[in-house]
């Protein structure tokens, strides 16, 4: 992509972004962060958990206990996983299901969860 392209995808994005138009049609990368505190609490989450995530169109990326920190001021730390949806519709759908909320219960029994951030993927 030329420098030209690359700009004037930027200027767009930000044209829709200030016009209120939040990429709601965009896939959703799911970025976890925890630390394992309790490994059985844990262990009945991720029991729960794909068929959840495949309810809501979701597919599990990767997780990793040992991320490389390369630069700032605040590294992960513990566990880092991926995982993704079609749209921010069926992210939110799965983070709302009173099934998903009632399984994460064990997570939060289990974990010290630093952080779930949803962060949309532009069009490539």
């Amino acid at each position: 992509m030329s420098f030209k392209q690359t700009a004037n995808l930027i200027n767009t994005f930000r044209k829709n972004y200030q016009k209120g138009l939040l990429m709601a049609n965009h896939e959703v990368i799911v970025i976890a962060n925890l630390e394992v505190t309790d490994a059985d609490e844990y262990r009945k989450y991720e029991k729960g958990f794909f068929p959840i995530l495949k309810k809501h169109n979701g597919s599990f990326i990767t997780f990793d206990d040992n991320s490389q920190h390369m630069e700032g001021d605040c590294p992960l730390e513990g566990r880092v996983i991926l995982f993704g949806f079609p749209s921010e519709k069926d992210a939110t759908n799965w983070f709302n299901d009173p099934e998903y909320q009632a399984l994460s219960e064990y997570r939060r029994k289990g974990t010290l969860t630093h952080n779930i951030t949803f962060t949309k993927v532009l069009k490539r």
